[in-house]
């Protein structure tokens, strides 16, 4: 193969187009490609691969967390926020009664930022807390550990905990760690309606029974 040919396999191999449109992405996958082609020149392939692999992981989850918002209700809740749902249902929320939406994986970095969050929030003491996780498509680990811990110490400060819109694979990694247990099968409900429901009621016997006494 002469010269003239080997310039021509090794323009078609580069990719040139590629990376001209990898150079207008964010600047994270940016520094990803130069790390990446930085540590195939220094070292070899596959180090730069398996280096440039981790980083984009690392940088994927930061920007999972940054996307993960958690929104807190009271007083009134909108059934189809959120969703492409064109009829609205608008449930009335107990006085005592506060909803914590996770809008996203359940994951360490979301973990910490809930967690952070509800340490904020633990000012006003509701008389139940509704977490409602329709958007949650997995928990992991961190996640399970956090949720227990605000479980075990809003019961010890008499808060009872309703979870709402959990998906089936969620609900088998929460009876796996125990969670059902904890706050009672009937308190993980499918749907944020049971859940309003149901936080509504426990309410409303609370209210009752103090005022019998």
């Amino acid at each position: 193969m002469c010269i003239r040919d080997r310039m021509v396999v090794a323009y078609n191999m580069s990719g040139w187009r590629t990376i001209a449109g990898i150079l207008k992405t964010p600047k994270s996958d940016v520094s990803v490609l130069i790390v990446t082609f930085l540590l195939t020149v220094i070292f070899d392939l596959t180090i730069a691969i398996e280096i440039g692999l981790l980083l984009a992981v690392v940088l994927f989850l930061r920007r999972v967390t940054e996307n993960t918002e958690i929104k807190i209700y009271s007083e009134q809740l909108d059934v189809a926020e959120g969703t492409d749902l064109g009829k609205h249902e608008v449930l009335d929320v107990a006085k005592g009664v506060s909803v914590y939406e996770i809008d996203g994986p359940f994951f360490f970095g979301v973990a910490t930022k809930f967690d952070e969050m509800m340490r904020t929030t633990l000012g006003t003491k509701p008389l139940v807390r509704i977490i409602r996780m329709r958007k949650v498509s997995f928990i992991d680990a961190t996640g399970l550990h956090n949720l227990e811990i605000l479980i075990k110490s809003s019961q010890s400060e008499g808060i009872h905990i309703v979870l709402s819109g959990v998906k089936p694979n969620v609900r088998e990694s929460l009876e796996h760690a125990g969670i059902d247990r904890l706050i009672g099968r009937d308190h993980i409900c499918d749907h944020i309606t049971k859940a309003v429901v149901m936080a509504n009621g426990i309410v409303a016997s609370i209210n009752a029974a103090n005022a019998r006494q």
